[in-house]
């Protein structure tokens, strides 16, 4: 399966399979398509030398060159590779996994009443509640317990608003490096916050403690105090980007994102990517599309799709701007790492919730991610008597791109893995459905991250002040691999 787009002034060809992204002229890409729609190589040669007649510089040698070309990399296994994940796909998922990350909800309360929240302002549709020190500890030693030999864990604290219990935090923090030694772990935090809590021991602790920070910020104040409202309906804009600034800075610049949210009100979002970064000095950057049911006011429609996929290719050609005049930002759903990874057990089995990752709630009750927690049918059992509806965990463990038919067809399944197993419900009422909104959205942030590698690996100045790909550290040599 082959995907073929221009943008930016690239023609750009994805070999799905094998992972191969080429960057071609005219001809090559014309020839590439007649060979994916199966044009008989004589019929094919002699469209393109009519269609090049009045183009001198193309020969019909040219053409057969290029033809030879793409039979050459056919045969090296990088363009029209075929797919031999299929038979497999299965088999990943049905061998036995361990747990490597938890979303402890320290906190299911919240100091801001943000409209759009998915987790109903923190309570995630139940009673308010901060963990206590007994639950998470007991959280943590579950996580050990079924860790396996896996070395790195990843815990985040989320809420709700996790600094609403924030003793709570630095415990169990304590608690986690007093025993990572003995225990042979490396526990890797990760907080996730609305700023409203944030003082100079939380940013003292953050930056000692924490591996990533997330920072919520909307962008512009007004588009920010829209929804991100305190409980007394005042925008919160003016109360948290200083501190989110003072943080920032004495991490030096690294090690967090800002998370912000666009919605119906503001698809021109790359605004408030442009005003973080310009006007307020955020680099590091995300903003993600609404979650919000069909009819809401803020909910996206079809006719915002054109105006998405405009803003994404405008970020992209202005990062390359950027690039060039030595001033890199980066954007979350642009990094990709071409030559390294992930490894295909990932890109085929996704983000593992329900399986590898788990929501943790104050009460110590386990769901499969974050968005599922307060949903009874849900609910996978707790951290005391572990994973206890495994019915439900076995459909998580099947829940992978090849499992979703709507996938099969897709140039961008193994790049998203079948998509968020969540939206998915809320959307066709099926973890094993795909929100087709969310998948057009995303096919068109893969193919600008595609075009920015490709513009960087053929300008030497691009390529010089590109940021650097994440490290592949998330590795543990699992079984998936062995073989």
């Amino acid at each position: 399966m082959i995907h073929q787009y221009k943008l930016n002034g690239y023609n750009i060809v994805v070999d799905v399979y094998s992972g191969s992204v080429h960057a071609v002229d005219d001809v090559a890409y014309d020839a590439i398509a007649l060979v994916d729609a199966g044009v008989a190589r004589d019929a094919a040669i002699e469209q393109l030398a009519a269609k090049y007649a009045d183009h001198p510089e193309v020969t019909r040698e040219d053409i057969q060159d290029c033809f030879a070309d793409i039979d050459e990399l056919t045969a090296a296994g990088q363009l029209f590779a075929p797919d031999i994940y299929a038979d497999h796909a299965f088999d990943f998922k049905n061998r036995s996994t361990v747990v490597k990350a938890l979303c402890l909800h320290v906190a299911h309360t919240c100091n801001l009443n943000c409209e759009y929240c998915f987790a109903a302002q923190g309570k995630f549709h139940g009673e308010a509640g901060l963990m206590s020190f007994e639950t998470g500890k007991r959280a943590l030693d579950f996580l050990i317990e079924h860790s396996g030999t896996r070395h790195n864990l990843e815990v985040d604290f989320f809420g709700g608003e996790p600094l609403m219990n924030f003793e709570v935090c630095k415990q169990l923090v304590a608690y986690a490096r007093s025993i990572e030694k003995e225990k042979g772990k490396n526990f890797r935090f990760t907080l996730t916050t609305n700023g409203i809590g944030i003082t100079d021991e939380v940013i003292e602790w953050a930056n000692k403690e924490c591996y990533n920070v997330v920072l919520s910020l909307d962008g512009r104040k007004e588009v920010n105090d829209r929804f991100r409202k305190d409980l007394a309906g005042n925008g919160s804009y003016d109360r948290i980007v200083p501190k989110f600034q003072k943080l920032v800075k004495a991490r030096g610049g690294k090690g967090y994102y800002m998370r912000g949210t666009f919605t119906h009100y503001n698809t021109d979002f790359t605004n408030d990517l442009f005003h973080m970064a310009d006007d307020l000095g955020f680099a590091e950057l995300s903003m993600e599309p609404v979650v919000a049911k069909p009819g809401d006011p803020e909910a996206l429609t079809e006719a915002d799709l054109p105006v998405l996929f405009d803003q994404y290719e405008l970020l992209a050609k202005d990062m390359l701007r950027r690039e060039k005049a030595g001033k890199p930002i980066t954007f979350y759903h642009y990094i990709l790492d071409l030559e390294h990874g992930p490894c295909i057990y990932k890109r085929i089995s996704g983000c593992g919730s329900g399986t590898e990752y788990m929501a943790v709630t104050p009460w110590g009750d386990l769901y499969p991610c974050h968005q599922f927690v307060g949903d009874p049918a849900y609910k996978l059992g707790d951290i005391w008597n572990g994973v206890t509806n495994t019915a439900l965990r076995d459909e998580f463990k099947m829940c992978n791109v090849y499992a979703r038919p709507d996938c099969k067809d897709c140039w961008a399944r193994l790049y998203c893995a079948g998509g968020c197993a969540a939206n998915a419900l809320h959307a066709t009422g099926d973890i094993h459905g795909v929100y087709e909104y969310g998948c057009q959205v995303f096919r068109k942030r893969i193919e600008c991250a595609l075009m920015i590698k490709v513009a960087e690996s053929l300008d030497p100045e691009l390529a010089k002040n590109a940021a650097p790909a994440p490290a592949q550290d998330d590795c543990d040599g699992c079984s998936s691999c062995a073989d």
